[in-house]
């Protein structure tokens, strides 16, 4: 799964609590039992029954609200008793069985409390060995993307669902954690006319009974309750196949599966899939696992989701064509890798519980970029898997966290396993490995990790146990382990004497924090020239011999997860040669520099200077980090009005010469013969251009075009300019005394479209007015056609603003408890956090925990709300100790 709670990305959606115990219909009303009970199993299940088949009868009207269903499940009971534990969320379970050979006893059910924890008990003990339980249900439908969940596009009803982590149990009643893994067998029973999609092939054309289409699939292979996929709806489908290989004989279907009106735009979803999983078979030198492979999209889901032989994405990740923005081909590749490399690693092998959940991510998140990489190098998505690690330390780097294992022992702990250390932080760790492996070891150590546990569950230890047979050395998997089993970034001091290189390794922290202990062992790979030295540091003082000639540069490639500080003469010859730097390693200078500034080490006039030498590098990451770093600066008021004349003279500097190499014409198509790095590096420089004094004829370009395409020419606006022209136009309206009307406008427009692009980017833009009343308006909008989600992307962009900054803080007080007890509250309670975090200010910190800790207690927020504060107090602290050297610097750019 891979969601944009941090970039990719990365956002929780998982499990939607219900709202107590008392549903019509339902058998055994009573109330939620707390979960101070000792004896009951809140988090894993015990050993009592083994699920070993289950069978689906679903019947589904995508137009109603609700659905109903009739589940058989065969299990292997291991000793007498007259209750079992399973699971089941909100569901009116009308009826509940227990056939024993030739005897059926009628049982009773009920919801224990609101993660879904269930009993059925019986009037006599159930016998130790096989039986088989039935229910019949109904439930609703979810509006958000947890569950089984609908949506109207367009004025036609599809059904889609969600169910990573604990959500089938919305579903469907059932034992749903990982461990359990069977086949399924599924019935959709939906009105004609509608294609139904699930992970196994359907068995031939749907029959017609009692006036529904009945769709049956044939049995899956061996799958774990959260990866079972259930579709319907009018979609539409694009044919295709992956030719046969030399690790597979056939051809493998392949279908992409969309809304109705994204028909014209699947083609390159089908041929980059075709590709992706070409390379994907090659790397794990086995074919695809399962027996066909539909690629479906949704428009309200925050990511995507890897279940077997049926993927699930957001609409815009697969809905383009060869024109679309360098950003978005990239997001394909990097995603559709993401969940391709899950079918083997993760569906094919599962993990046994949650607690190793990071290791299906981090290494789909390391292949994902790894495979984009490999279909589309020109693209340049090495440098977003670069970008995704040093973020993840931004997050790693605070007190407040976690280890990217950690331990689960109840089911509201499990919404914590899926951030920005699982995604970031654990994909950049197996990057290291890989690379300090050789490509071809690691490969190794991964195949037999599949070997050995195809079709079954693994463990973290059954992977370490992998890579150690191909070692070479012992320390690497205690290395592995000192960072997936411990919180916080390692910072190594460096002090170099010719071929003498002493380290030290203590934890990072920023200004004013004291840094807790912390000892890695580090895969360390150390550049001189052009020879580079890797080993193992294994000690908290040591010391290296690095032949070579000229300043160590102490992360070749930029692939190890740690920061480096060094002393003056260091950073200067460093950041002299930065522009012949490999473009990894500039992303790690500019990464440790800024770390070490945010430490009150460095100093603004050094980034400034890294600024001019990496400007014309030929990777547009590298080229425009440094800028990016001094933004953020700004963007977090670190900066008054005289330090804000200093940055925009230094920007019109840098990146003015380049506008004119680069040129502007914001039409559709203009630059599409041109290589992709060029076309991405035009929009970072009209970007930074944008808001200064030299960008009135940049901004005067956009308006009209964003104007002519409202009018409905489409040939008007490139997409790649999208956002950026919604912003200038209403800025335009509103200098205009227009800019209220013109945003309720866009707003209208967004809700009336189903465009994967422009509805997403038109909401969005409205709330990034730093218009109050616009903002309080767009909060309390009352509209049907506002999707669950897109109030967040309002909030979200009114946050973004310090004019209506505490507008956001406000509304989201006062709607707090409603917001965490509706469907999407899981969602909103992770990602509000991160909004409140925009704050720079040692008292707003204590205000942010004294207002919103007391409703997140519990959830799946609690963490990020911490680690928010902290943020926000480490801002202050910056401020407080070297804020007026940082506006001083600003101050006096050139």
């Amino acid at each position: 799964m891979k969601f944009f709670r941090c970039p990719a990305l990365l956002s929780a959606l998982l499990l939607a609590p219900g709202q107590g115990w008392a549903q019509e219909g339902a058998q055994e009303v009573g109330p939620i039992v707390s979960q101070a009970a000792p004896d009951l199993p809140f988090g894993r299940l015990g050993d009592s029954a083994q699920p070993t088949a289950y069978r689906l009868d679903l019947s589904l009207d995508p137009g109603k609200p609700r659905f109903s269903g009739r589940v058989e499940i065969d299990l292997k009971v291991t000793r007498n008793a007259p209750r079992l534990y399973l699971h089941g969320r909100d569901l009116d379970v009308t009826a509940v069985t227990a056939r024993i050979g030739g005897e059926t006893l009628s049982g009773h059910w009920r919801q224990l409390d609101a993660t879904g924890l269930a009993e059925v008990s019986f009037d006599r003990d159930l016998p130790a060995g096989p039986l088989t339980l039935t229910f019949t249900y109904g439930a609703a439908f979810a509006d958000g993307p947890s569950g089984l969940f609908r949506v109207n596009v367009e004025g036609d009803w599809y059904v889609w669902s969600q169910f990573q982590s604990i959500d089938a149990r919305a579903a469907f009643p059932g034992f749903d954690q990982p461990g359990f893994k069977t086949p399924f067998t599924l019935t959709l029973r939906t009105p004609p006319g509608l294609t139904a999609v699930s992970n196994a092939p359907e068995l031939g054309a749907p029959t017609i009974e009692n006036g529904l289409a009945v769709h049956r699939f044939a049995p899956s292979l061996p799958l774990p309750t959260y990866l079972l996929a259930v579709m319907a709806g009018p979609f539409a489908v694009l044919e295709g196949s992956v030719p046969a290989s030399a690790e597979r004989a056939a051809p493998l279907p392949l279908r992409i599966v969309s809304t109705r009106q994204n028909a014209g735009k699947l083609a390159f979803a089908r041929d980059g899939s075709a590709r992706i999983v070409r390379q994907l078979e090659d790397f794990f030198g086995a074919p695809f696992p399962f027996p066909k492979l539909d690629q479906i999209t949704s428009p309200v889901l925050p990511g995507a989701m890897e279940n077997p032989g049926a993927d699930l994405y957001r609409d815009d990740i697969l809905v383009m064509d060869g024109a679309a923005p360098v950003a978005q081909q990239r997001q394909f590749g990097t995603i559709v890798g993401h969940e391709l490399g899950h079918q083997w690693f993760g569906d094919l092998v599962t993990p046994a519980w949650w607690d190793d959940i990071w290791l299906n991510e981090s290494f789909a998140n390391w292949i994902g970029y790894r495979m984009g990489d490999a279909w589309r190098p020109d693209l340049g998505i090495a440098g977003d898997a670069l970008q995704a690690g040093f973020a993840a330390m931004e997050t790693d780097a605070l007190v407040a966290g976690r280890p990217v294992r950690q331990a689960i022992a109840t089911s509201d702990q499990i919404d914590s396993a899926f951030d920005a250390i699982t995604y970031g932080k654990g994909g950049q760790v197996v990057a290291m490995i890989a690379a300090w492996l050789g490509e071809d070891r690691f490969r190794e150590g991964v195949r037999r990790y599949i070997a050995a546990h195809r079709g079954g569950n693994a463990t973290s230890d059954d992977f370490f146990a992998a890579l150690a047979e191909v070692a070479g050395d012992p320390r690497l998997v205690p290395a592995l382990r000192s960072f997936v089993q411990q919180q916080g970034v390692p910072l190594l001091a460096i002090r170099q004497q010719g071929d003498h290189v002493a380290v030290t390794q203590l934890r990072y922290t920023t200004a004013g924090i004291a840094p807790p202990p912390g000892t890695w062992i580090i895969p360390l790979c150390l550049r001189r020239g052009a020879q580079t030295t890797c080993t193992i540091m294994d000690r908290q003082n040591q010391s290296f011999t690095v032949p070579g000639s000229g300043p160590v540069f102490p992360n070749a490639g930029g692939a190890g997860y740690y920061r480096f500080e060094l002393t003056a003469g260091h950073w200067q010859s460093l950041i002299a040669g930065a522009g012949s730097l490999p473009a990894g390693e500039a992303l790690s200078l500019v990464d440790s520099l800024d770390a070490s500034i945010r430490g009150g080490r460095g100093n603004i006039a050094e980034m400034a200077l890294l600024a001019r030498a990496l400007i014309r590098h030929p990777d547009p990451h590298a080229a425009d980090a440094p800028f990016e770093a001094l933004s953020r600066y700004v963007m977090q008021g670190l900066v008054t009005g005289r330090g804000r004349l200093g940055f925009n003279v230094l920007r019109e500097r840098l990146y003015v010469p380049l506008l004119k190499d680069y040129g502007f014409d914001p039409r559709a198509g203009m630059y599409a013969q041109e290589a992709p790095a060029r076309i991405q590096r035009r929009v970072q420089v009209v970007e930074a251009l944008l808001a200064t004094s030299r960008g009135g004829a940049l901004r005067e370009a956009m308006g009209q075009a964003m104007a002519a395409y409202l009018k409905g020419d489409s040939a008007a606006l490139d997409p790649a300019w999208m956002d950026h022209a919604l912003d200038v136009y209403l800025f335009q309206r509103a200098a205009d005394k227009a800019g209220a009307d013109a945003a309720r406008d866009l707003v209208e427009r967004a809700l009336s479209s189903d465009d994967p692009v422009f509805r997403p980017a038109a909401l969005a833009a409205s709330a990034r007015t730093g218009d109050g009343k616009l903002a309080s308006w767009l909060l309390d909008l009352k509209d049907p056609r506002l999707r669950e989600g897109e109030r967040l992307s309002f909030l979200d962009g009114i946050m973004a603003r310090s004019a209506t900054r505490d507008i956001g803080y406000q509304w989201a007080l006062a709607h707090l408890d409603d917001l965490v007890s509706a469907s999407g509250g899981p969602f909103f309670a992770t990602r509000l956090p991160q909004l409140l975090g925009r704050y720079c200010s040692v008292a707003k910190a204590a205000e942010i925990t004294r207002d919103f800790a007391p409703s997140l207690a519990g959830t799946s927020g609690a963490l990020e709300l911490a680690r928010a504060s902290e943020r926000v107090r480490n801002c202050g602290l910056l401020d407080d100790l070297v804020g007026s050297q940082i506006d001083a610097d600003f101050t006096a750019m050139k």
